[in-house]
């Protein structure tokens, strides 16, 4: 079973206070280092990446940015990442959210393999024990509950916004906009936009990855593309002809050039909040795809140069966590959607 959550309509849409203007966030997925080429291991625990953290805050910090480190067990459970964290929150504009990656976090009670790298696909059961897990190495590492919640992959299922809601979560932002990870035994977010919406599960808010269509043809972006992914390299067709061209707002793997253009049809749509992300390792050299040596981490920061400054010429401010659960919280209190599954 593929878990699609529904669409929700225009009245679940959140609605920001008048004065809230239009914010950005940028959440980093704050984990163990391992070889994405290869297959889930449990004994993927290093966190030495992290030390690179604190400066890297202060150097977001510098440009107008806050981050929140959306933490997972060996980074909430390691002395070296622990005090990375601990400095890197001493920075005004930081904040600590949660991330389960379910291979690395106990209870280690189900096959390691491709379909259980999504959460969601764990028995209901078992989901809340790693939540729990997660969720008490949090606190005992960094003295704070978690109100921020992605699942590792993208893997939202069935189950996980209710076990999110039992346990005081305010905002998930496990949902890709316009991505569909069937095919790999994950969830389908191809009917999900990018408007934060009402859950209808206690006060849980979905705050989606931003992803902008942009082109001759993004008016009619969803269709045409979900066409072409059918025909062999048929996206990429699209995008060399300026026709269509899928841009996720992360650094990892978009040019700069296409995401100042995506940044600049968003905004102009009037998107409250834009939703950035990366992995923390790509901070380091070595650890990810997207800064294999020295130069991919140097532009990597060209990127959020130029990023960070368009959005400052447009207007577009950070918001931090304490802001953003605030704004939420008191309208999802009046929703009532609930999520369903989906064959």
């Amino acid at each position: 079973m593929t878990f699609r959550p529904p669409v929700p309509t225009p009245d679940r849409h959140v609605r920001w206070p008048a004065d809230f203007g239009q914010r950005f966030t940028i959440f980093v997925d704050t984990e163990e280092e391992f070889d994405w080429a290869q297959l889930f291991s449990r004994d993927h625990r290093s966190v030495t990446a992290t030390a690179a953290i604190p400066a890297a805050t202060r150097r977001f910090a510098d440009l107008g940015a806050g981050l929140t480190f959306l933490v997972d067990h060996p980074v909430a459970t390691d002395p070296l990442s622990i005090d990375a964290i601990g400095e890197a929150l001493s920075v005004e504009t930081s904040a600590v959210g949660s991330q389960l990656h379910p291979w690395v976090t106990p209870p280690f009670d189900e096959a390691v393999n491709v379909a259980n790298s999504y959460p969601g696909n764990l028995s209901a059961d078992l989901e809340a024990a790693k939540l729990d897990a997660l969720g008490a190495a949090i606190v005992a590492a960094f003295g704070t509950v978690p109100r921020i919640y992605r699942a590792g992959r993208y893997g939202i299922g069935p189950n996980t916004l209710r076990l999110l809601a039992d346990r005081g979560y305010a905002i998930d932002s496990s949902m890709r906009a316009r991505f569909d990870y069937s095919q790999q035994g994950g969830p389908d977010f191809s009917s999900i936009g990018n408007d934060a919406f009402v859950t209808g599960e206690g006060d849980v808010v979905e705050l989606p990855l931003t992803t902008v269509d942009t082109g001759a043809l993004r008016s009619v972006g969803p269709a045409l593309y979900r066409w072409a992914a059918r025909v062999p390299r048929g996206p990429g067709v699209l995008a060399r002809a300026g026709m269509l061209n899928r841009v996720a707002l992360t650094p990892e793997g978009i040019p700069v050039a296409e995401a100042l253009e995506a940044i600049r049809v968003v905004v102009g749509e009037g998107l409250p909040v834009l939703n950035f992300s990366f992995h923390s390792p790509t901070l380091v050299a070595g650890h990810t795809p997207y800064a294999r040596d020295t130069a991919g981490v140097a532009a990597f920061w060209g990127w959020w140069d130029a990023v960070l400054g368009l959005l400052a010429t447009l207007g577009v401010r950070s918001v931090g966590e304490a802001e953003l659960v605030g704004a939420v919280t008191a309208q999802a209190r009046r929703g009532e959607a609930t999520p369903s599954v989906v064959a």
